[in-house]
Parts: structure tokens; sequence; C-alpha cells
């Protein structure tokens, strides 16, 4: 007898039914509802699954609905025959049944078994996969995961998969098929977060304790001073946050490492005896910090 794991997807099993390829987790004669996957695209063969009406009816509005109809055209020889194909079913009617669900790692399995949970209308197996594309295995794709919160209404799910696509620039051509996968109003709202936080830091970068940029006095000597370098500083940092709105690499390695940077540290009053330096690095860095800090982080 082969032993089930309920942690894994099953192997198949043949019937004594005909020529019907049941699974073996869906094969027991007490159901009495037949369901087939559509065949399998390299053994052409589709696969049978047995389900008890009840279950069906209690979590499946589509279900509930058919049973209520005299007949149905997808009703053929005693079988209901889906467009699904038989690994989607099976978590889903895994889901439905209360049996054990195989880790899901990829978005590739998640996309077809929500268009399977929508299509069914079963809220039960929605809750479920709510609680799974919170989980490390799928929180690397932060575009997918906004995509699905949006289109099921999940706020909590859509402000934390923002967030995350704040490490992301828009305007990349690789993420340009996530982009087109969304609502105008789902788009709209990610492109205002990005703006939000860019021109957020701008306007603070022109406010007092910064200077102008423009020419000055120097405090030391009253000879006239250009801040030219803390200019194409300001200039470089709102670029970087352009292309990537989190501004983490502005104070990991932007501030210390870019020329700009480096040019603002070392600027100096050019009055002969005097040498005061233009700006304070470490007092510039803490207001710059703490300006990043408080800009927006979710939709």
């Amino acid at each position: 007898m082969m032993e089930l794991d309920g942690s894994h997807s099953t192997a198949l099993v043949e019937t004594n039914q005909g020529d019907r390829q049941y699974h073996p987790l869906f094969s027991s004669p007490d159901a009495e509802v037949v369901l087939a996957a559509k065949n399998d695209s390299v053994t052409k063969a589709s696969v049978f699954f047995r389900l008890h009406s009840h279950n069906l009816k209690t979590a499946s509005g589509f279900f509930r609905e058919m049973f209520m109809l005299p007949q149905n055209s997808q009703l053929e020889n005693g079988v209901f025959y889906l467009e699904e194909d038989a690994s989607t079913l099976e978590l889903l009617f895994r889901m439905i049944s209360g049996l054990p669900i195989p880790q899901i790692d990829s978005y590739d399995q998640i996309d077809p078994l929500l268009d399977s949970i929508e299509k069914y209308d079963t809220p039960g197996p929605l809750s479920i996969v709510r609680l799974l594309v919170m989980t490390p295995s799928l929180l690397g794709q932060p575009f997918r995961l906004y995509a699905i919160a949006c289109r099921f209404g999940w706020d909590t799910e859509a402000r934390h998969a923002s967030t995350q696509t704040l490490t992301f620039d828009l305007y990349n051509k690789d993420v340009r098929p996530y982009l087109s996968r969304l609502s105008s109003n789902a788009l709209l709202r990610l492109f205002d977060l990005h703006r939000t936080r860019r021109e957020g830091l701008r306007q603070r970068l022109n406010d007092p304790p910064f200077v102008s940029g423009g020419l000055a006095t120097c405090n030391n000597c009253n000879a006239v001073i250009d801040y030219h370098t803390w200019r194409e500083l300001k200039y470089k940092i709102i670029l970087e946050m352009d292309v990537r709105p989190a501004g983490d690499t502005i104070l990991e390695h932007g501030l210390s490492e870019w020329p700009e940077a480096l040019a603002c540290w070392q600027a100096k009053c050019s009055q002969a005896g005097c040498s005061r330096a233009l700006y304070d690095k470490g007092e510039t860095l803490r207001v710059i910090r703490e300006c990043i800090e408080t800009l927006p982080k979710t939709i």
C-alpha cells in the first residue's frame, strides 16, 4: 500500500473504474461528485477527483448554485469537467476538504489558484492564501504581492508590498510586466508613493538648516563663498531617490563614497588664511537621515 504524505503533492493512482485516473486523496467511492481536471499537456490524460457534495456546497458559492440547477452543461457522463489543471485543483480541494497543504513557494502556483478561488467563490481558501502570501518564501516579489493584495482589497498586505517596492525603479523595463497587471488606481497609488518620497526629500533639502546652494558670505572671514558642491550633491541625492526611493543607498554608502559627497566634505573657504570647512559632515548626514526616515513609507 502506498503511504501518502500530506505535506507534499501526491502521485496519481489508477482505479478500477474504467480508464479514469483518480487523485489518491480524492478517490473515495463514498464521495458522490466526480470532477475532472483539464487534460495534461504531456500525457493528454485527465485527472479525476471525487468529493462530497456537502463539502463543495459549503465551501463554494459556485457549486452551491450549480447543485440547485436541474442540469449543467459542464456535466457529462456524471462528471463535471473543469478548466483548471490537476495541480491547481488539488490545492483548492485540499483547502476545501481541510487536508494538509503542501508548501507553496511560487506565485506561479498562487496565481492560478487564486483564479480558481475567485471563479468558484471559495472564501475559505482565499483566507488561507492571504496568510500564505505573507510567508518568507513569497515576500520576495513585492509587485506580485501588491497586485494580488489590490485585486482582493487586502489593505495591510498592499501597504506592506508598497513599502517593499521602494527599492525598485518603476521605470525599469524589467518592472514593467508586473506594473501592467495592476489596475489604474493601484498603479497610480504606487507611482504617487514613489514620487511623494522624492519630492518630499527635494523640498526638505531646500529648507534650513541646509544652505541654498548659491553664493554666500563666510562666517569666519566675510569672503564670498560658493556652495556649488552642495548643489551638485543635492542633485545626485534626488537622482538616486528617483531610481531607489527607499533612500537606503544614499545613507549606506552614497554620502560617504560619491564623488559629489567627497567634494562637499572637503570643501573649504578659499580665502587665504581662513580655510574654514563649508559643511558639517556629521550634522548634515544626521539631518538627511532624519528627513528620509520621516518620508511616507506606504501607499
